[in-house]
């Protein structure tokens, strides 16, 4: 019985290691579905990042909706406006920039509600220029109320 199982483990073994060499990610190349939404949430995107990079919090006031809800991976969850508003004033004002990669950016509409943006970026420590950066991502919930576009919620994952 013991060498019917260990024939039985080396016939499997082979077969198993093979299937899961074979496993890989789908590729594919986005193509947004109006490019007019992607236009104004790239547009927004830029808009919105300009100011925090330049420490513009009344832009960034105007854009996080009231009711935003911010979720880092390694911070938890932050549901005040005003707390998130102060951490950005407090750790990233003339401390931290963020660039966008290129090309990066896909963008999806949600019925009668708005958009999701995904997309992925670096962040540079100003005071430590040499220090290492990796590419983090990213999913923005954008309501749109008329002409405006409000950030709900964010997904920040490094």
């Amino acid at each position: 019985m013991r060498g019917f199982l260990y024939g039985l483990v080396l016939l499997l073994v082979p077969g198993v290691m093979n299937a899961q060499k074979k496993v890989t990610a789908p590729v594919y190349e986005y193509k947004p579905d109006s490019q007019e939404l992607y236009d104004a949430i790239a547009r927004m995107d830029s808009i919105f990042f300009e100011a925090y990079n330049t420490c513009k919090m009344d832009v960034q006031t105007a854009i996080y909706s009231d009711s935003i809800e911010f979720y880092h991976d390694k911070g938890g969850l932050s549901t005040s406006k005003k707390d998130i508003l102060d951490a950005t004033r407090r750790n990233i004002c003339g401390k931290v920039t963020r660039q966008l990669i290129p090309g990066s950016i896909e963008v999806y509409a949600i019925k009668d509600y708005g958009a999701i943006e995904l997309g992925q970026h670096k962040f540079f420590n100003n005071q430590e220029p040499d220090a290492p950066q990796h590419i983090s991502r990213f999913m923005i919930f954008w309501k749109k109320t008329g002409n405006d576009w409000k950030i709900v919620k964010v997904v920040s994952l490094h």
